[in-house]
């Protein structure tokens, strides 16, 4: 199962709103940190507001921050909500060409296998991701000013 670079950036989006404990963020300060365009960044961040994942404030002190507490976050319900449109194969999605169709078993044992990764992320919440040893990593690696970046744009 490969997740969409959209999911991807829904992910390290809400790890890092995480990191920073309910401080406000800019997208830009995100992109940069990433490395990703803050274009693509700022529809991620409308889908996960409109989601209900994070808060974002407008305006010249606005920002972005996490609606919830991480452990309040499932990580299976992301991916799910996120991957929606998502095809495993052809015959998933509404343009199924193949002509093996009604004798495949294939889609059968694709579902039951794409139901098994989500049930295996269910058991995780955003929390799981941020623990003590990846929060520090994290925060190094990204070079994360924890509690004190500005909101500015």
């Amino acid at each position: 199962m490969k997740i969409t670079r959209f999911t991807d950036y829904s992910l390290r989006v809400l790890m890092y709103l995480a990191v920073q404990d309910q401080d406000l963020v800019t997208i830009r300060g995100v992109a940069e940190r990433y490395g990703i365009s803050k274009n693509h960044l700022m529809k991620v961040v409308q889908e996960l507001n409109a989601k209900g994942y994070l808060i974002a404030t407008r305006g010249k002190y606005g920002g972005i921050r996490l609606s919830r507490a991480p452990e309040h976050i499932n990580v299976g319900q992301l991916v799910r909500s996120m991957e929606k449109d998502s095809t495993l194969v052809e015959c998933f999605g509404p343009n199924n060409q193949c002509v093996i169709t009604p004798a495949c078993q294939l889609k059968q044992m694709f579902a039951e296998a794409m139901e098994s990764f989500f049930t295996c992320l269910d058991q995780y919440t955003l929390a799981d991701l941020i623990l003590d040893s990846s929060r520090h990593a994290l925060v190094n690696i990204l070079a994360i000013p924890v509690g004190i970046e500005s909101t500015s744009h």
